[in-house]
């Protein structure tokens, strides 16, 4: 059972741009899920998933929030499994690279790993795209 999901994308935006997409609550809401979120060590955030999307708020607590670096444990409200996700930004002659880390999914019991690999894999999928046509659209970054 594979246990971590990392995804490496090159943005040809600035990094400044990128870190406030994925630090910024009105942000964060905009392309990813209506949030309660700060960039603040500690602190207990919120993402609020749509009723349409039939899915449960995602919780956890921000364990770092150093300029480029964000961690935070990621827990589907109603379970008791925490996995962590990283998010690690390094400026490159071609743009940013964005590095996207969700660990820990070995935690959920049986073959329900293996669904939730599945799951985030492609959510984090989705995700990224949605943070690039929000840089692009939105920002106008790059």
């Amino acid at each position: 059972m594979k246990d971590q999901i990392i995804k490496e994308r090159i943005l040809k935006h600035p990094i400044d741009k990128i870190w406030n997409a994925i630090t910024k609550q009105e942000e964060i809401s905009n392309w990813f899920l209506p949030a309660d979120f700060k960039a603040e060590v500690g602190y207990n955030y919120t993402f609020n998933s749509p009723d349409k999307e039939n899915c449960e708020p995602i919780i956890g607590i921000i364990q770092r929030a150093t300029p480029y670096t964000l961690i935070y444990t990621w827990k589907i409200e109603g379970t008791d499994v925490d996995t962590t996700v990283k998010w690690n930004l390094t400026e490159t002659s071609e743009g940013t690279k964005l590095v996207l880390e969700h660990s820990g999914i070995s935690n959920y019991a049986g073959t329900t790993a293996i669904e939730m690999y599945t799951s985030f894999n492609g959510g984090w999928d989705n995700c990224l795209t949605g943070l690039l046509n929000y840089l692009i659209q939105e920002v106008h970054a790059g």
